[in-house]
């Protein structure tokens, strides 16, 4: 699975930061970080498509475990990442980290309440057929509104046009609908598995949390003042500082 994930890279050396984004984005949301990176991050980091996402193969069963599975090789035993997960990337990386070592995780934007409706409408998604759509247009507005991307990138934007993809004249999300099967996470199970330093965060505009669902399971939460729930898209550089000591001291003014 490691050799045929699509994965985005850059610096050198270490230590590793892994970026994963979130249910319907793609690896591409990050590449407002780059820049910032060069400047603040001491070695390399990676930020793939997950799987059944953009440019990765679909999973026959997607569960927080199965994710975070699907990510192990991409490791080598000495790497002990950091972590920085948005929404189902903050679930992934949590799982992840009880897998394997990693130095550090930051979930950003994790949905950690869910009622039985919001359930029930999510297990009727992953059991959905694909949507075709007769322009890539369609199927790009599409995506952005399930992403969350709407109004954050244009429609030419990787970020966008990664999402979709052409089959026999026809256009389609490059999202596997079964991955909306996922559930809820058991985020209490989850941390006392991890076994390493964990932060949540939230934009204070987040409709998918609220600073009182995250702070009940007793790690530090860091609210971003003015943004929303693709916090790292609003704003790479007023997100960069949720990786706390683990930057070097070269970290660009906002």
């Amino acid at each position: 699975m490691a050799t045929s994930l699509r994965v985005h890279r850059g610096g050198e050396g270490g230590p590793l930061l892994l970026l994963l984004h979130g249910l319907g984005a793609t690896g591409d949301v990050w590449a407002g970080w780059s820049q910032l990176l060069d400047h603040s991050w001491p070695g390399r980091w990676i930020a793939p498509d997950l799987p059944g996402h953009g440019g990765s193969p679909p999973l026959p069963e997607y569960t927080f475990d199965s994710l975070a599975e699907a990510l192990t090789p991409l490791l080598a035993p000495a790497d002990r990442p950091v972590v920085l997960g948005h929404s189902l990337g903050g679930v992934v990386a949590l799982a992840l980290a009880a897998r394997t070592p990693v130095t550090a995780v930051v979930g950003l934007g994790v949905k950690v309440a869910w009622t039985e409706q919001e359930l029930d409408r999510t297990a009727a998604l992953a059991k959905r057929p694909v949507t075709w759509f007769g322009s890539r247009d369609e199927a790009v507005d599409r995506h952005l509104r399930v992403s969350g991307l709407g109004g954050l990138v244009t429609a030419d934007d990787p970020a966008a046009t990664r999402g979709v993809r052409e089959e026999d004249g026809r256009w389609r999300l490059a999202l596997d609908p079964g991955a909306f099967g996922v559930g809820a996470p058991d985020m209490a199970g989850l941390l006392a598995r991890a076994n390493t330093e964990v932060r949540l965060a939230r934009g204070e505009q987040d409709p998918m949390n609220t600073d009182d669902q995250l702070k009940q399971y007793g790690v530090p939460v860091i609210t971003l003042p003015g943004l929303g729930h693709n916090a790292h898209v609003q704003s790479p550089a007023e997100c960069l500082p949720l990786l706390g000591t683990h930057l070097t001291g070269d970290v660009p003014s906002r």
